[in-house]
């Protein structure tokens, strides 16, 4: 029998629900692709700045739903930085104690965040580390590991109307082309990027769910080979995607295509697209970006029009002191120039 703590939980979470709106979708006008229409889902509006807001709602529904998470139960969670934001946002709506294991390289702006929802940080040294860490503290303190990257992609329902795909095409119901040629994703837990692709089959849809996938990671090695058994010794540089192993929420079947991308295009293209919008964006949508562009120039050279749709997972605000800073820049990612200059000869008008 559901007891009376976990229906008002569920109840609290659905009504915090029916107060957000939906988020934007913005139209990026670039006339180097005539014909081409460019979209960005900004997910930066959610309460919690990203996109991790939408898997910490399911997550925490999911939970208790399943009966792992009740009245007073320590959750714990593997996280970059982001996910964890958004579930210290939930635990604090529920009065639960939270634990985020991260890698002490995570971004300070992310950090401050998860305190200043009443969470506490844990840090390991390296991102391989984060999972053993959590299942460790799991069991010291009787509490429940959410566990984002085995179980993203189902505690969403991409059948249903609340999922982001489902929201894309609705808001892209009155746009030149209204189904577009490609939806482009990069992948974290790979929870999104399942959502969108099954959906995309459910509704038959003619779309192609191109995944991004930067260095150091091995989603897009995995999508080739089909090897679980892969793994990357180091974590990647752009926060929030990439992952060093093959994670269980990451389906390669509902992927239609990949793209790997390096770290420094990433970068230039997130500062790239500050100047298109005015103001900063996370440098995993630069990733994202990237691809969207390769996919408008392939378009273009195809003589095709069309719509390509992505995400903008979260603010740039949250990065001043890594992807915003020159020096951090060098000594982490490198040059940029060179990525620059492609960015510009791909966007100028023809």
């Amino acid at each position: 029998m559901t007891s009376t703590w976990v229906t008002n939980a569920i109840s609290e979470i659905n009504a915090d629900y029916q107060r957000s709106a939906d988020t934007h979708l913005i139209r990026l006008a670039l006339p180097a692709f005539p014909g081409i229409q460019l979209y960005l889902k900004d997910e930066s509006t959610h309460p919690t700045g990203s996109l991790k807001h939408r898997l910490a709602r399911s997550l925490f529904l999911y939970g208790l739903c399943n009966g792992w998470i009740k009245e007073g139960t320590t959750i714990i969670e593997a996280s970059s930085g982001s996910t964890a934001v958004s579930e210290a946002y939930f635990a604090r709506l529920l009065g639960l104690p939270f634990i985020a294991v991260m890698p002490a390289s995570t971004a300070k702006r992310k950090i401050e965040q998860i305190e200043f929802y009443g969470g506490r940080c844990h840090f390991v040294d390296s991102a391989c580390e984060i999972y053993a860490a959590s299942e460790m503290l799991a069991r010291e303190l009787n509490g429940h590991y959410m566990d984002q990257f085995t179980y993203a992609e189902r505690a969403t329902d991409w059948r249903g109307n609340n999922n982001i795909a489902d929201s894309i095409f609705r808001q892209m119901t009155h746009e030149p082309h209204p189904v577009p040629d490609y939806i482009v994703m990069s992948a974290g837990t790979g929870g999104t990027s399942a959502t969108i692709g099954r959906y995309l089959r459910f509704q038959g849809h003619d779309t192609k769910l191109v995944v991004v996938d930067p260095q150091n990671s091995v989603f897009l090695d995995y999508w080739q080979q089909r090897d679980c058994g892969l793994k990357s010794a180091v974590g990647s540089k752009i926060e929030g995607i990439g992952r060093p192993r093959c994670e269980p929420s990451f389906i390669p079947d509902v992927i239609d295509e990949m793209m790997r991308v390096p770290d420094a295009a990433s970068v230039a293209t997130m500062q790239w697209l500050e100047s298109q919008l005015g103001r900063k964006v996370g440098a995993s949508t630069g990733t994202n970006m990237w691809g969207v562009l390769q996919l408008a120039a392939r378009m273009r050279e195809e003589g095709r029009s069309g719509s390509i749709v992505t995400l903008l997972c979260d603010s740039g605000e949250r990065y001043l002191e890594s992807y915003y800073n020159s020096a951090w820049v060098n000594d982490h990612i490198g040059d940029l120039q060179p990525w620059r200059a492609e960015i510009n000869q791909l966007v100028t008008t023809l």
